[in-house]
């Protein structure tokens, strides 16, 4: 072993250990193993950065703000209301949610099968009450997993169909690799569904910030319009699609008469509906049953991008103090709308313009950002730190899902590759507004991109310095003293152990010759060794940067480096136990 591959695993050794501990955040992990990678001289000073432009950061990046925008679209609560309503039950939903994105991911890029399934997901976790770091984990297994079933499933499995090709003229078609990735798929996915329990429930970082400053009894005031999907349904209809976390305080009709808000009374056309409830709830009550805000002016005079939603609480020496939004004439002179308005302990029946303001409320503002500061500071109102609040923003629905569906097609037919199907898909997502430019920067998760980024040189450094053939010498020695099976299995096991490190396509390039050179030397077909590569390199499901999809979750699911192996290395075990038996059933050795 020469001094810069002992250096190079060193390093590589070093920083897992202090990823494993967890004590020091995974990004600042990752720049720190770059620079002393760059410091002994195992990575080029002009290599030290060429992960920013990798496409693996690339693809990651632009999936986190795909899936932002498809979550932002509103669609995936209608898809939960319309085809699985009653799922509440945790291991239930886990299931379902397994279930589809392993069969989307057969089909097409495991990555875009995640993305789109991210959101469903996330309402899943709200329904039922727990973190959502239950689901997303099993989810970003199970894609690993749908993507063994078939040859376009994943990369590796494209790659040593071309191995196979240059070595016997014949390569693997479609569903070659069906009965023993279908076989995987399913235990994986009954494992996942009864051990799910071995995950810490996780939060993100800002959600108990959130949950902090919650507030939960907003009133708010929004029009049936002749558009309105619940126009001539009944209030009950309409208070169903908030799941119970908001309701309508009273009915105002076209002749300024009042109704009272009785379950089975029925919305008419020009109805003005006093509503309460979580933000969240609200807007599912204005955004699926298609009311209209009562003041949307804003949206008219005021660039998309420069619109936002503010929480603030009014002071106790604000000039705001005794007067209502008519009395302020409030847009007239300032260009803000007041979206909702929420008092400790009081319920308001009176129309939203007519409430008089009083110290403690707290406001819901809508308005053009670059002035609202300021008009924060000179109303004495103290603003809330900042929430994702969607309640009376602009949303284009079944947009955000035909452009991922077109990403996806894309990459399913190799058109273009993921990485510019994904970025032109996020691209499109900004300038088509189905997530505004304001809120584009804050989904991208910048220290996941940075470790990506950093962790990729340093993995690279097991290549440059020779580290790689010097595993592969070890393997071709060890694999030699063992039986049949053993060295499948060997082989299966060093693909897993070598991903995290190689990204699954470059570990296939090293590891499938070395498995075929091996087959033939003692006389054995080389098909079997080929799938352990395959699926070896497809089912890293020890650490958060072997595979893109459990990059992708680390982030949405609070997750920290440790947590990956407690789920994934029974899951990993499985997948050898099960798979090596079916590999000498499925393509004998002779």
């Amino acid at each position: 072993m020469t001094t810069d591959q002992l250096l190079s695993f060193s390093v590589i050794i070093v920083m897992m250990l202090v990823f494993i501990w967890g004590k020091v955040r995974y990004d600042i992990v990752a720049a720190g193993a770059l620079l002393v990678a760059i410091g002994v001289g195992i990575v080029k000073p002009e290599h030290a950065f060429s992960g920013f432009s990798d496409d693996i950061v690339i693809i990651v990046g632009s999936a986190l703000l795909v899936s932002a925008a498809v979550s932002r679209s509103g669609i995936m609560e209608v898809i939960i209301q319309r085809f699985a309503p009653n799922l509440t039950h945790p291991r239930v939903q886990l299931i379902a949610l397994v279930l589809v994105v392993t069969v989307l991911s057969a089909f097409v890029k495991n990555i875009g099968a995640l993305a789109i399934m991210i959101p469903i997901a996330f309402q899943m976790a709200r329904k039922s009450k727990v973190s959502p770091s239950l689901f997303l984990m099993p989810m970003s297994f199970g894609s690993l997993l749908g993507g063994l079933m078939t040859q376009v499933g994943t990369s590796p499995n494209i790659i040593v169909s071309r191995v196979r090709y240059e070595l016997t003229g014949e390569t693997f078609s479609m569903f070659d690799f069906t009965p023993v990735g279908g076989v995987l798929a399913i235990v994986g996915v009954a494992v996942l569904a009864v051990s799910y329990k071995l995950l810490p429930e996780r939060e993100r970082e800002d959600s108990s910030i959130d949950e902090a400053i919650k507030i939960k009894n907003y009133t708010t005031e929004a029009q049936v319009v002749a558009e309105s999907a619940v126009l001539d349904k009944t209030v009950g209809e309409l208070q169903k699609l908030g799941g119970g976390q908001a309701m309508i305080t009273a009915i105002l009709g076209e002749n300024g008469r009042r109704r009272t808000p009785l379950p089975d009374a029925i919305l008419r056309d020009g109805d003005i509906l006093m509503l309460e409830g979580e933000p969240e709830a609200l807007d599912k009550l204005v955004g699926q049953g298609g009311l209209s805000l009562s003041d949307r002016k804003v949206d008219m005079v005021t660039p998309a991008d420069d619109i936002g939603t503010v929480e603030a609480i009014v002071g106790k020496s604000s000039a705001l103090i005794g007067l209502s939004a008519q009395d302020l004439t409030l847009f007239d002179r300032t260009g803000v709308n007041i979206l909702a308005i929420s008092r400790r302990d009081i319920r308001f029946t009176k129309r939203l313009g007519e409430i008089q303001l009083q110290n403690g409320d707290v406001l819901l503002l809508r308005g053009n950002m670059n002035y609202l500061p300021n008009l924060l500071r000179q109303w004495d109102c103290l603003p809330l730190a900042e929430r994702k609040l969607q309640l009376g923003s602009v949303r284009n629905g079944l947009i955000p899902v035909g452009i991922l569906a077109v990403a996806m097609a894309l990459t399913a037919f190799g058109i273009v590759p993921v990485a510019v199907a994904f970025f032109g898909a996020a691209t499109l997502m900004v300038l088509t507004r189905s997530i505004p430019l304001r809120e584009a920067y804050t989904h991208l998760d910048a220290p996941i991109l940075v470790m990506l980024a950093a962790l990729i040189p340093v993995s690279e450094s097991l290549q440059t310095t020779g580290g790689t053939e010097l595993i592969a010498d070890w393997l071709s020695g060890l694999a030699s003293t063992l039986p049949p099976y053993g060295a499948l299995a060997l082989i299966m096991v060093a693909a897993m152990a070598v991903t995290p490190f190689l990204n699954n396509a470059a570990t296939v390039l090293v590891m499938a010759p070395i498995a075929a050179t091996f087959a033939t030397t003692l006389g054995f077909r080389p098909e079997a060794f080929l799938m352990a590569v395959a699926i070896g390199a497809g089912c890293d499901f020890l650490t958060p940067i072997g595979h893109q999809c459990n990059t992708m979750v680390m982030g949405p699911g609070g997750y920290r480096f440790g947590d990956y192996w407690r789920l994934g290395l029974p899951l990993s075990i499985i997948v050898v136990l099960v798979g090596v038996p079916m590999l000498l059933l499925v393509w004998p050795l002779s």
